[in-house]
Protein backbone atom coordinates (compact mmCIF):
# COMPACT_ATOMS: atom_id res chain seq x y z
CA UNK A 1 0.00 0.00 0.00
CA UNK A 2 1.40 3.78 -0.93
CA UNK A 3 1.87 5.64 2.37
CA UNK A 4 -0.91 7.21 3.89
CA UNK A 5 -3.66 4.64 2.39
CA UNK A 6 -3.31 3.03 5.45
CA UNK A 7 -4.86 5.57 7.56
CA UNK A 8 -7.42 6.88 4.99
CA UNK A 9 -8.70 2.76 4.92
CA UNK A 10 -9.56 3.24 8.94
CA UNK A 11 -11.03 5.85 8.12
CA UNK A 12 -13.31 4.47 5.65
CA UNK A 13 -14.28 1.34 7.05
CA UNK A 14 -15.05 3.13 10.46
CA UNK A 15 -17.44 5.07 8.84
CA UNK A 16 -18.85 2.03 7.03
CA UNK A 17 -19.36 0.51 10.75
CA UNK A 18 -21.13 3.72 11.85
CA UNK A 19 -23.52 3.69 8.65
CA UNK A 20 -24.60 0.10 9.75
CA UNK A 21 -22.81 -2.14 12.62
CA UNK A 22 -23.05 -5.28 10.77
CA UNK A 23 -20.62 -4.31 8.26
CA UNK A 24 -17.58 -6.68 9.08
CA UNK A 25 -13.53 -6.01 7.71
CA UNK A 26 -10.11 -7.32 8.53
CA UNK A 27 -6.52 -7.27 7.57
CA UNK A 28 -4.07 -9.61 7.52
CA UNK A 29 -0.53 -8.64 8.82
CA UNK A 30 2.98 -9.08 7.41
CA UNK A 31 5.81 -9.89 9.73
CA UNK A 32 6.65 -6.04 10.01
CA UNK A 33 3.02 -5.71 11.17
CA UNK A 34 2.35 -4.12 7.59
CA UNK A 35 -1.48 -4.31 6.45
CA UNK A 36 -0.44 -6.90 3.54
CA UNK A 37 -4.04 -8.36 2.43
CA UNK A 38 -7.94 -6.64 3.05
CA UNK A 39 -11.33 -8.41 3.44
CA UNK A 40 -14.68 -6.45 3.74
CA UNK A 41 -18.14 -7.26 3.16
CA UNK A 42 -21.11 -4.56 3.84
CA UNK A 43 -24.60 -5.76 5.56
CA UNK A 44 -26.25 -6.70 2.44
CA UNK A 45 -23.48 -8.98 1.06
CA UNK A 46 -23.94 -11.01 4.12
CA UNK A 47 -27.77 -11.28 4.26
CA UNK A 48 -27.17 -12.19 0.24
CA UNK A 49 -24.74 -14.74 1.13
CA UNK A 50 -27.32 -16.22 3.98
CA UNK A 51 -29.95 -16.66 0.87
CA UNK A 52 -27.85 -17.56 -1.55
CA UNK A 53 -25.36 -20.01 -0.08
CA UNK A 54 -24.56 -22.74 -2.32
CA UNK A 55 -22.06 -21.88 -5.26
CA UNK A 56 -20.07 -18.90 -5.66
CA UNK A 57 -16.62 -17.94 -8.12
CA UNK A 58 -13.50 -16.28 -6.40
CA UNK A 59 -12.01 -14.61 -9.18
CA UNK A 60 -8.19 -12.81 -8.62
CA UNK A 61 -7.59 -12.17 -12.30
CA UNK A 62 -8.45 -8.59 -12.01
CA UNK A 63 -4.87 -8.18 -10.75
CA UNK A 64 -2.86 -9.86 -13.08
CA UNK A 65 -3.06 -5.82 -14.73
CA UNK A 66 -0.28 -4.34 -12.26
CA UNK A 67 -1.61 -0.85 -13.04
CA UNK A 68 -4.65 -2.02 -11.18
CA UNK A 69 -5.22 -2.59 -7.29
CA UNK A 70 -5.02 -6.58 -6.71
CA UNK A 71 -8.69 -7.05 -5.78
CA UNK A 72 -10.22 -10.68 -5.58
CA UNK A 73 -14.10 -10.51 -5.86
CA UNK A 74 -16.49 -13.64 -3.93
CA UNK A 75 -19.66 -13.74 -6.29
CA UNK A 76 -22.28 -15.66 -7.21
CA UNK A 77 -26.15 -15.99 -8.97
CA UNK A 78 -29.10 -14.51 -7.22
CA UNK A 79 -32.36 -15.97 -7.92
CA UNK A 80 -32.71 -14.07 -11.26
CA UNK A 81 -29.35 -15.50 -12.23
CA UNK A 82 -28.01 -12.21 -11.96
CA UNK A 83 -24.25 -11.05 -10.05
CA UNK A 84 -24.27 -10.88 -6.62
CA UNK A 85 -20.95 -9.71 -4.92
CA UNK A 86 -20.32 -11.75 -1.30
CA UNK A 87 -17.03 -10.18 -0.30
CA UNK A 88 -14.05 -8.46 -1.60
CA UNK A 89 -10.40 -8.40 -0.43
CA UNK A 90 -7.31 -6.22 -1.55
CA UNK A 91 -4.95 -9.33 -2.14
CA UNK A 92 -1.41 -7.89 -1.81
CA UNK A 93 0.23 -11.05 -1.21
CA UNK A 94 -0.85 -14.77 -2.88
CA UNK A 95 0.99 -16.68 -0.79
CA UNK A 96 -0.49 -20.23 0.93
CA UNK A 97 -0.87 -18.57 4.52
CA UNK A 98 -2.64 -15.81 3.20
CA UNK A 99 -5.29 -17.50 1.13
CA UNK A 100 -5.59 -19.52 4.57
CA UNK A 101 -6.40 -16.33 6.01
CA UNK A 102 -9.05 -15.49 3.42
CA UNK A 103 -10.82 -18.14 3.62
CA UNK A 104 -10.96 -18.72 7.78
CA UNK A 105 -12.06 -14.40 7.89
CA UNK A 106 -14.40 -15.19 4.65
CA UNK A 107 -16.78 -17.98 6.47
CA UNK A 108 -16.17 -15.92 10.11
CA UNK A 109 -17.79 -13.09 8.17
CA UNK A 110 -20.50 -15.37 6.71
CA UNK A 111 -21.38 -16.91 10.29
CA UNK A 112 -19.33 -20.11 9.39
CA UNK A 113 -21.82 -20.99 7.19
CA UNK A 114 -20.11 -23.59 4.44
CA UNK A 115 -20.33 -23.66 0.75
CA UNK A 116 -20.97 -26.89 -1.37
CA UNK A 117 -19.19 -25.54 -4.40
CA UNK A 118 -16.56 -22.79 -4.97
CA UNK A 119 -15.26 -22.05 -8.39
CA UNK A 120 -11.88 -20.36 -8.76
CA UNK A 121 -8.40 -20.02 -11.37
CA UNK A 122 -5.96 -22.86 -11.41
CA UNK A 123 -3.22 -21.11 -8.47
CA UNK A 124 -2.00 -23.77 -6.47
CA UNK A 125 -1.76 -21.76 -3.04
CA UNK A 126 -5.46 -21.04 -3.60
CA UNK A 127 -6.18 -24.74 -4.32
CA UNK A 128 -3.80 -25.96 -1.43
CA UNK A 129 -6.31 -23.18 1.32
CA UNK A 130 -8.86 -24.78 -0.23
CA UNK A 131 -8.30 -28.40 0.74
CA UNK A 132 -7.06 -27.32 4.25
CA UNK A 133 -10.04 -24.63 5.32
CA UNK A 134 -12.91 -26.02 3.32
CA UNK A 135 -12.46 -29.96 2.64
CA UNK A 136 -15.76 -30.63 2.34
CA UNK A 137 -16.40 -28.26 -0.89
CA UNK A 138 -16.30 -29.40 -4.13
CA UNK A 139 -13.56 -27.39 -5.90
CA UNK A 140 -14.10 -26.52 -9.34
CA UNK A 141 -11.69 -25.17 -11.70
CA UNK A 142 -12.52 -21.95 -14.53
CA UNK A 143 -13.16 -23.27 -18.05
CA UNK A 144 -12.87 -20.23 -19.36
CA UNK A 145 -9.32 -20.08 -17.84
CA UNK A 146 -8.85 -23.09 -18.54
CA UNK A 147 -9.25 -22.59 -22.42
CA UNK A 148 -7.36 -19.15 -22.07
CA UNK A 149 -4.78 -20.98 -20.38
CA UNK A 150 -4.58 -23.57 -23.67
CA UNK A 151 -4.64 -21.19 -26.22
CA UNK A 152 -1.56 -19.60 -24.53
CA UNK A 153 -0.05 -22.77 -24.22
CA UNK A 154 -0.82 -24.84 -26.96
CA UNK A 155 -1.40 -21.50 -29.99
CA UNK A 156 0.99 -23.54 -32.31
CA UNK A 157 -1.77 -26.09 -32.69
CA UNK A 158 -4.62 -24.03 -33.73
CA UNK A 159 -3.48 -22.43 -36.57
CA UNK A 160 -3.99 -23.31 -40.42
CA UNK A 161 -7.80 -24.42 -39.63
CA UNK A 162 -7.10 -26.42 -37.32
CA UNK A 163 -9.85 -28.42 -34.89
CA UNK A 164 -8.01 -28.51 -32.02
CA UNK A 165 -9.73 -26.40 -29.72
CA UNK A 166 -13.25 -27.30 -31.15
CA UNK A 167 -11.88 -30.87 -30.29
CA UNK A 168 -10.46 -29.63 -26.74
CA UNK A 169 -13.96 -27.98 -25.89
CA UNK A 170 -15.59 -31.32 -26.81
CA UNK A 171 -13.66 -33.11 -24.30
CA UNK A 172 -14.77 -30.32 -21.59
CA UNK A 173 -17.97 -29.92 -22.04
CA UNK A 174 -19.89 -32.46 -24.67
CA UNK A 175 -19.34 -35.98 -22.23
CA UNK A 176 -21.44 -37.23 -19.71
CA UNK A 177 -19.85 -40.53 -18.96
CA UNK A 178 -16.68 -41.13 -17.72
CA UNK A 179 -15.90 -43.88 -20.36
CA UNK A 180 -16.43 -41.47 -23.48
CA UNK A 181 -14.44 -38.42 -22.00
CA UNK A 182 -11.86 -40.78 -21.41
CA UNK A 183 -11.49 -42.18 -25.01
CA UNK A 184 -12.15 -38.65 -26.70
CA UNK A 185 -9.05 -37.08 -24.32
CA UNK A 186 -7.27 -40.26 -26.11
CA UNK A 187 -8.38 -39.60 -29.21
CA UNK A 188 -7.20 -36.19 -28.97
CA UNK A 189 -3.97 -36.89 -28.10
CA UNK A 190 -3.20 -39.28 -30.83
CA UNK A 191 -4.76 -36.94 -33.45
CA UNK A 192 -2.72 -34.00 -32.41
CA UNK A 193 0.68 -36.03 -31.46
CA UNK A 194 0.30 -34.36 -27.99
CA UNK A 195 0.66 -37.66 -25.60
CA UNK A 196 3.77 -36.24 -23.87
CA UNK A 197 2.50 -32.24 -24.04
CA UNK A 198 3.10 -30.87 -20.01
CA UNK A 199 0.76 -28.50 -19.83
CA UNK A 200 -2.11 -31.15 -21.13
CA UNK A 201 -1.02 -33.88 -19.02
CA UNK A 202 -1.02 -31.44 -16.23
CA UNK A 203 -4.73 -30.09 -17.09
CA UNK A 204 -5.62 -33.82 -17.14
CA UNK A 205 -4.60 -34.59 -14.10
CA UNK A 206 -6.95 -32.17 -12.61
CA UNK A 207 -10.10 -33.31 -15.15
CA UNK A 208 -12.39 -33.94 -11.90
CA UNK A 209 -12.12 -30.23 -11.56
CA UNK A 210 -13.75 -29.12 -14.98
CA UNK A 211 -14.99 -31.86 -17.01
CA UNK A 212 -18.61 -32.84 -17.53
CA UNK A 213 -19.05 -36.18 -16.69
CA UNK A 214 -16.93 -35.90 -13.06
CA UNK A 215 -19.11 -32.55 -12.07
CA UNK A 216 -22.59 -33.67 -12.66
CA UNK A 217 -21.37 -34.78 -9.36
CA UNK A 218 -21.16 -31.69 -7.84
CA UNK A 219 -24.03 -28.96 -7.20
CA UNK A 220 -23.08 -26.16 -9.36
CA UNK A 221 -26.36 -24.29 -10.47
CA UNK A 222 -25.15 -24.30 -14.00
CA UNK A 223 -22.27 -22.18 -13.23
CA UNK A 224 -19.00 -23.55 -14.84
CA UNK A 225 -16.34 -20.35 -14.54
CA UNK A 226 -15.64 -17.48 -12.79
CA UNK A 227 -16.45 -15.24 -15.63
CA UNK A 228 -19.41 -14.19 -13.03
CA UNK A 229 -16.55 -12.38 -11.16
CA UNK A 230 -14.68 -11.62 -14.23
CA UNK A 231 -17.58 -9.68 -15.66
CA UNK A 232 -17.53 -7.23 -12.93
CA UNK A 233 -13.88 -6.67 -12.99
CA UNK A 234 -14.62 -6.08 -16.04
CA UNK A 235 -17.09 -2.84 -15.08
CA UNK A 236 -14.97 -2.36 -12.42
CA UNK A 237 -11.77 -1.27 -14.44
CA UNK A 238 -14.00 0.68 -16.68
CA UNK A 239 -15.00 2.88 -13.94
CA UNK A 240 -11.55 2.97 -12.18
CA UNK A 241 -8.09 4.78 -13.57
CA UNK A 242 -4.40 3.31 -11.89
CA UNK A 243 -4.03 7.03 -10.04
CA UNK A 244 -7.12 7.15 -8.11
CA UNK A 245 -6.23 7.18 -4.41
CA UNK A 246 -7.64 4.05 -2.13
CA UNK A 247 -10.36 5.92 -0.48
CA UNK A 248 -11.98 6.92 -4.41
CA UNK A 249 -11.36 3.51 -5.63
CA UNK A 250 -13.30 2.18 -2.52
CA UNK A 251 -16.31 4.89 -4.04
CA UNK A 252 -16.24 3.67 -7.48
CA UNK A 253 -16.32 0.19 -5.77
CA UNK A 254 -19.56 1.43 -3.59
CA UNK A 255 -21.05 2.63 -7.09
CA UNK A 256 -20.65 -0.60 -9.17
CA UNK A 257 -22.31 -2.72 -6.26
CA UNK A 258 -24.94 -0.56 -6.21
CA UNK A 259 -25.60 -0.57 -10.00
CA UNK A 260 -25.46 -4.67 -9.81
CA UNK A 261 -28.20 -3.88 -6.91
CA UNK A 262 -30.35 -1.36 -8.87
CA UNK A 263 -30.51 -4.35 -11.87
CA UNK A 264 -32.21 -6.72 -8.65
CA UNK A 265 -34.72 -4.25 -8.17
CA UNK A 266 -35.59 -3.38 -11.95
CA UNK A 267 -35.89 -7.19 -12.02
CA UNK A 268 -38.27 -7.53 -8.63
CA UNK A 269 -40.14 -4.48 -10.71
CA UNK A 270 -40.34 -6.22 -13.76
CA UNK A 271 -41.31 -9.48 -12.19
CA UNK A 272 -44.55 -7.97 -10.19
CA UNK A 273 -46.30 -5.92 -13.11
CA UNK A 274 -45.49 -8.74 -15.66
CA UNK A 275 -47.53 -11.96 -16.81
CA UNK A 276 -45.10 -14.74 -16.94
CA UNK A 277 -46.17 -16.05 -21.23
CA UNK A 278 -46.77 -19.84 -20.50
CA UNK A 279 -45.98 -21.99 -23.10
CA UNK A 280 -49.03 -24.30 -22.06
CA UNK A 281 -51.75 -22.24 -20.89
CA UNK A 282 -54.18 -25.12 -19.31
CA UNK A 283 -50.64 -27.15 -17.51
CA UNK A 284 -51.71 -26.73 -13.86
CA UNK A 285 -47.58 -27.37 -13.24
CA UNK A 286 -46.93 -24.42 -15.48
CA UNK A 287 -49.37 -22.40 -13.97
CA UNK A 288 -48.28 -23.24 -10.22
CA UNK A 289 -44.73 -22.62 -11.21
CA UNK A 290 -45.32 -19.60 -13.12
CA UNK A 291 -46.53 -17.93 -9.52
CA UNK A 292 -43.33 -19.54 -7.66
CA UNK A 293 -39.97 -19.05 -9.97
CA UNK A 294 -38.36 -16.19 -10.63
CA UNK A 295 -39.01 -15.18 -14.26
CA UNK A 296 -35.76 -16.40 -15.90
CA UNK A 297 -35.73 -19.99 -14.22
CA UNK A 298 -39.58 -20.11 -14.96
CA UNK A 299 -38.34 -19.75 -18.68
CA UNK A 300 -35.23 -22.67 -18.12
CA UNK A 301 -38.14 -24.65 -16.13
CA UNK A 302 -40.22 -24.56 -19.63
CA UNK A 303 -37.43 -25.10 -21.75
CA UNK A 304 -37.42 -28.47 -20.19
CA UNK A 305 -41.12 -29.05 -20.13
CA UNK A 306 -41.10 -28.34 -23.73
CA UNK A 307 -38.11 -30.46 -24.69
CA UNK A 308 -40.24 -33.71 -22.84
CA UNK A 309 -42.75 -33.85 -26.46
CA UNK A 310 -38.51 -34.94 -27.86
CA UNK A 311 -38.81 -37.60 -25.02
CA UNK A 312 -38.49 -41.69 -26.07
CA UNK A 313 -39.26 -44.22 -23.23
CA UNK A 314 -37.49 -46.83 -24.63
CA UNK A 315 -37.41 -49.57 -21.78
CA UNK A 316 -39.79 -49.97 -18.40
CA UNK A 317 -39.78 -51.97 -15.28
CA UNK A 318 -42.62 -50.78 -13.42
CA UNK A 319 -43.43 -52.27 -10.00
CA UNK A 320 -46.37 -50.82 -7.72
CA UNK A 321 -43.33 -49.40 -5.40
CA UNK A 322 -40.43 -48.68 -7.81
CA UNK A 323 -40.69 -48.22 -11.55
CA UNK A 324 -37.39 -47.67 -13.45
CA UNK A 325 -37.48 -45.95 -17.28
CA UNK A 326 -34.66 -45.60 -19.72
CA UNK A 327 -34.98 -42.69 -22.05
CA UNK A 328 -33.77 -41.16 -25.23
CA UNK A 329 -34.03 -37.74 -26.45
CA UNK A 330 -34.83 -37.38 -30.60
CA UNK A 331 -31.77 -36.13 -32.66
CA UNK A 332 -29.60 -36.53 -29.70
CA UNK A 333 -27.34 -39.48 -28.69
CA UNK A 334 -27.74 -41.25 -25.07
CA UNK A 335 -29.74 -42.51 -22.75
CA UNK A 336 -30.53 -42.07 -19.33
CA UNK A 337 -31.98 -43.87 -16.42
CA UNK A 338 -35.25 -42.10 -14.04
CA UNK A 339 -36.20 -44.07 -11.28
CA UNK A 340 -39.51 -43.33 -9.80
CA UNK A 341 -40.45 -44.96 -6.11
CA UNK A 342 -44.08 -44.17 -4.90
CA UNK A 343 -44.90 -44.13 -0.89
CA UNK A 344 -48.14 -45.82 -1.14
CA UNK A 345 -49.03 -45.35 2.64
CA UNK A 346 -48.41 -41.52 2.60
CA UNK A 347 -48.45 -40.71 -1.27
CA UNK A 348 -45.45 -39.22 -1.50
CA UNK A 349 -42.93 -40.01 -4.44
CA UNK A 350 -39.65 -39.51 -5.45
CA UNK A 351 -37.89 -39.37 -8.74
CA UNK A 352 -34.19 -39.02 -9.76
CA UNK A 353 -32.38 -39.23 -13.03
CA UNK A 354 -29.12 -40.54 -14.48
CA UNK A 355 -28.58 -36.65 -15.95
CA UNK A 356 -28.36 -35.08 -12.18
CA UNK A 357 -29.91 -31.92 -13.58
CA UNK A 358 -32.45 -31.64 -10.51
CA UNK A 359 -29.16 -31.96 -8.55
CA UNK A 360 -26.89 -29.58 -10.04
CA UNK A 361 -29.35 -26.92 -11.44
CA UNK A 362 -32.10 -27.27 -9.09
CA UNK A 363 -35.02 -27.32 -11.68
CA UNK A 364 -36.51 -31.08 -13.31
CA UNK A 365 -34.87 -32.39 -16.23
CA UNK A 366 -37.00 -33.19 -19.22
CA UNK A 367 -36.46 -37.20 -18.77
CA UNK A 368 -37.58 -36.77 -14.97
CA UNK A 369 -40.95 -34.10 -16.23
CA UNK A 370 -41.93 -36.82 -19.12
CA UNK A 371 -42.31 -39.56 -16.44
CA UNK A 372 -44.31 -37.52 -14.22
CA UNK A 373 -46.80 -36.53 -17.02
CA UNK A 374 -46.82 -40.44 -17.90
CA UNK A 375 -48.38 -40.48 -13.71
CA UNK A 376 -50.68 -38.13 -14.15
CA UNK A 377 -49.07 -35.86 -11.68
CA UNK A 378 -50.40 -32.20 -11.94
CA UNK A 379 -48.42 -30.24 -9.37
CA UNK A 380 -44.96 -30.16 -8.14
CA UNK A 381 -44.26 -30.78 -4.52
CA UNK A 382 -42.31 -28.36 -2.44
CA UNK A 383 -39.25 -30.24 -1.87
CA UNK A 384 -38.35 -30.02 -5.95
CA UNK A 385 -38.62 -26.34 -6.43
CA UNK A 386 -35.31 -25.44 -4.70
CA UNK A 387 -36.09 -21.66 -2.85
CA UNK A 388 -33.04 -19.88 -4.01
CA UNK A 389 -34.60 -20.02 -7.20
CA UNK A 390 -38.11 -18.62 -6.24
CA UNK A 391 -39.97 -15.20 -5.46
CA UNK A 392 -39.53 -15.66 -2.28
CA UNK A 393 -35.95 -16.21 -2.04
CA UNK A 394 -34.99 -13.32 0.62
CA UNK A 395 -37.92 -14.15 3.04
CA UNK A 396 -35.78 -14.90 5.72
CA UNK A 397 -34.28 -13.29 8.14
CA UNK A 398 -30.68 -13.46 9.32
CA UNK A 399 -28.37 -12.59 11.90
CA UNK A 400 -24.40 -10.87 11.68
CA UNK A 401 -21.43 -12.54 13.06
CA UNK A 402 -22.33 -10.46 16.16
CA UNK A 403 -25.20 -12.52 16.53
CA UNK A 404 -27.43 -9.08 16.09
CA UNK A 405 -30.13 -9.28 13.17
CA UNK A 406 -28.97 -7.85 10.19
CA UNK A 407 -30.37 -4.65 8.84
CA UNK A 408 -29.50 -4.34 5.08
CA UNK A 409 -30.69 -0.10 4.91
CA UNK A 410 -30.81 1.51 8.15
CA UNK A 411 -31.62 3.83 6.62
CA UNK A 412 -34.63 2.82 4.73
CA UNK A 413 -35.91 1.15 8.14
CA UNK A 414 -35.45 4.67 9.77
CA UNK A 415 -37.61 6.70 7.23
CA UNK A 416 -40.06 3.62 7.26
CA UNK A 417 -40.55 3.62 11.30
CA UNK A 418 -40.83 7.37 11.05
CA UNK A 419 -43.40 7.62 8.65
CA UNK A 420 -45.43 4.96 10.52
CA UNK A 421 -45.31 7.36 13.59
CA UNK A 422 -46.23 10.69 11.64
CA UNK A 423 -49.03 9.37 10.15
CA UNK A 424 -50.45 7.86 13.47
CA UNK A 425 -48.91 10.57 15.45
CA UNK A 426 -51.18 13.12 13.34
CA UNK A 427 -54.02 11.48 13.40
CA UNK A 428 -54.61 11.76 16.83
CA UNK A 429 -53.79 15.10 16.81
CA UNK A 430 -56.28 15.69 14.39
CA UNK A 431 -58.80 13.82 16.39
CA UNK A 432 -57.98 15.08 20.17
CA UNK A 433 -57.77 18.68 18.62
CA UNK A 434 -61.43 20.28 18.90
CA UNK A 435 -62.01 18.05 22.52
CA UNK A 436 -60.07 19.99 25.30
CA UNK A 437 -60.45 16.98 27.66
CA UNK A 438 -59.30 14.47 25.03
CA UNK A 439 -55.79 16.99 24.14
CA UNK A 440 -55.02 17.13 28.16
CA UNK A 441 -54.63 13.98 27.97
CA UNK A 442 -52.77 13.20 24.68
CA UNK A 443 -50.78 15.67 26.11
CA UNK A 444 -49.48 14.43 29.26
CA UNK A 445 -49.07 10.92 27.77
CA UNK A 446 -46.90 12.88 25.12
CA UNK A 447 -44.64 13.88 27.75
CA UNK A 448 -44.49 10.75 29.73
CA UNK A 449 -43.40 9.00 26.62
CA UNK A 450 -41.09 11.99 26.29
CA UNK A 451 -39.28 11.10 29.71
CA UNK A 452 -39.61 7.07 28.87
CA UNK A 453 -37.58 8.35 25.28
CA UNK A 454 -34.83 10.32 27.30
CA UNK A 455 -34.12 7.53 29.56
CA UNK A 456 -33.44 4.92 27.14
Amino acid sequence: MAYGEAGILLQYFQQQLIDNPSFFHAYQMDLEEQITNIFWVDARMLFDYHCFVDVISLDTTYFTNGDHRPLAIFSRFNHYRGRVIFGAILLYDETIESFKWLFQTFLQAHNQKNLQTIFTDQDQAMKRALKEIMPLTKHGLCTWNIMRNGVKHLGNLMKDGSHFLRDFKKCMYDFEEEIDFENSWRDLLVKYNVEENTWLNSIYQRKEKWATCYMKNAFTLGMRSTQLSESINSDIKNYTRPNLNINQFFKQFERIVQEKRYNELQNDYEMRQKIPRMIVQSSPLIRQLSQIYTPPMFNLFQREWDLVSATNIIERNETNVCCNYVITMVDEKGEWNVSYESYLENGEWAITCSCRKIEQWGILCCHSLRILFCKDIKLLPEKYILKRWTRHARSDAMSDHGGKPINVDPRLESSKQYKQLCSRLLRLAHDVSDDSEACTMVWEGVLELEKKVVAI
